[in-house]
């Protein structure tokens, strides 16, 4: 008969034997679950929305009456699991933190949408002034494959003369569906200019500022006057994003409007119309022009827009609008785009730092070709300025996601803190003129475990069911039903 402690040695060695088989993400979530904090670590999880890459900060803060010297409030991390304070990492990319991505685009909403209808600190005489929602993108770069829409058309029917230099078809007779991998993909790689699609991604902000240069200045011909006196009858506001499509190269959707010379507060001259704007912005789009250094491999490049150039009045809804170009649909439209990166359209959203990486980076042919021209031509000394090989990943764009003039509507900073200000504990001991804040705080880490990210993404898949939920039910209110 077993004794006692044969019987437990047999259930330890079981024990360890079903831990050996467990997965490291479970043996961590055991791990995870059985912390005296684990309660608590799953509330401030909560409170930052499940974000996938946490910011740790470890430290304290403590408000006091400047006079009495009475503590008011006093916070310290010492208490918290692990002893330290998750914070969202923010990060716009929805390849990155989808959590933090759908704050980012919320707030790029109420920025866009404010320009466009007022509050949030703008006038609501924004939506008396001439708006046009513009397209701007990049020139051809060589023929390539083509996702045949609704209606089932051809990619690239047949034309005379069928084959190109190198023998390849310069037709397809295949209908792509949206998904297929082959829309963006060069007909012919060795046709393509790679090295004018990596210098025009290099030049694409320089080009953005001329066109606004530009556009003042046919603004100021249109009008009869100097373009030196255009800022006494008007100012031109603006926000764009940039938008990669299929084959890799970046397009700029934009809301342009014409306020007066003070701004969004002051109605711009009668003659000052939305037609007047669109006809300078086909002008000046068809007229700019930027160029690219010297290099011998290069020659000197003339950067200019493609020939697609789309111009649509915005309707308000306010007014009655009843296209799709209403002030809530751009707004949407452009922070749908905001959270997206190169990452969307098959590139990568990390940093390459050799050239081994883009050998082995997970893109397809034409991507890496790409990549491999911005990083041979990064190595030039005459195209140093261009830093393409900081950019290698973006295939040599460089600019920010989405920019706006100072004018135009509020900022990100101030969203953020009305954000901050509308959750702050509303505890009239703080409202003390006197009370004074003494803090300390230092970074003490970022990211989760295996367990802590899938209980993280659990948090976020809840999270964003329950305002789906929230969404439809004042919908339905709405409606009456």
């Amino acid at each position: 008969m077993s004794t006692d402690t044969e019987k437990a040695q047999r259930s330890g060695l079981h024990q360890a034997e079903r831990l050996r088989l467990l997965s490291s993400t479970e043996r961590d979530l055991i791990r995870l679950a059985n912390e005296p904090g684990f309660r608590r670590w799953l509330e401030q999880i909560k409170s930052i929305g499940g974000c996938a890459h946490p910011i740790y900060l470890a430290g304290r803060t403590t408000t006091r009456d400047a006079i009495t010297g009475e503590v008011l409030r006093h916070y310290d991390t010492s208490e918290e699991p692990g002893g330290r304070m998750p914070l969202r990492c923010r990060n716009r990319r929805e390849t990155r933190c989808e959590p933090c991505s759908r704050l980012h685009s919320g707030d790029t909403f109420h920025l866009v949408r404010s320009g466009l209808l007022g509050g949030k600190g703008v006038s609501e005489r924004v939506q008396l002034h001439p708006r046009l929602f513009v397209t701007l993108t990049a020139p051809s770069f060589g023929a390539v494959h083509r996702a045949s829409g609704p209606e089932g058309a051809v990619c690239r029917p047949r034309r005379d003369g069928g084959s190109c230099e190198h023998g390849r078809p310069l037709s397809c007779g295949l209908t792509h569906a949206d998904t297929d991998p082959a829309i963006g993909q060069p007909l012919c790689p060795d046709c393509y200019d790679y090295v004018g699609h990596a210098l025009w991604h290099a030049s694409a902000g320089s080009l953005w500022n001329r066109f606004c240069h530009t556009l003042r200045r046919h603004l100021a011909t249109a009008a009869g006057i100097t373009q030196t006196r255009l800022r006494e009858h008007l100012t031109l506001s603006f926000a764009k994003v940039a938008e990669y499509q299929k084959r890799g190269a970046v397009h700029f959707h934009a809301v342009v409007r014409l306020d007066g010379p003070d701004g969004p507060s002051s109605p711009p001259p009668i003659w000052a119309t939305s037609d007047m704007l669109a006809g300078a912005v086909r002008s000046a789009a068809t007229a700019v022009e930027v160029h690219t250094p010297y290099s011998p491999a290069t020659g000197e490049r003339v950067i200019r827009w493609g020939e697609q150039l789309d111009v649509h009045p915005i309707r308000s809804e306010a007014f009655g609008g009843s296209t799709a170009v209403t002030d809530n649909a751009v707004a949407a439209y452009v922070s749908k785009y905001v959270s997206k990166s190169v990452g969307e359209s098959g590139g990568l959203d990390y940093r390459i730092t050799t050239y081994d990486g883009i050998e082995l980076a997970p893109v397809t042919p034409h991507f890496r070709a790409l990549m491999s021209v911005c990083w041979r031509l990064g190595g030039l000394p005459e195209l140093s300025d261009l830093n393409l090989r900081a950019w290698t990943h973006t295939l040599g764009f460089r600019g920010h996601v989405l920019t706006k003039s100072r004018q135009y509507s509020t900022t990100y900073g101030e969203l953020r803190a009305a954000r901050v200000e509308h959750r702050q504990d509303s505890d009239s001991t703080l409202d003390i003129e006197t009370a004074v804040t003494d803090s300390a705080w230092r970074y003490v880490g970022s990211g989760h475990s295996q367990a802590e990210f899938e209980i993280a993404a659990g948090i976020a898949e809840d999270l964003a069911a329950l305002r789906e939920i929230r969404r439809e039910i004042r919908q339905e209110r709405r409606s009456g039903h």
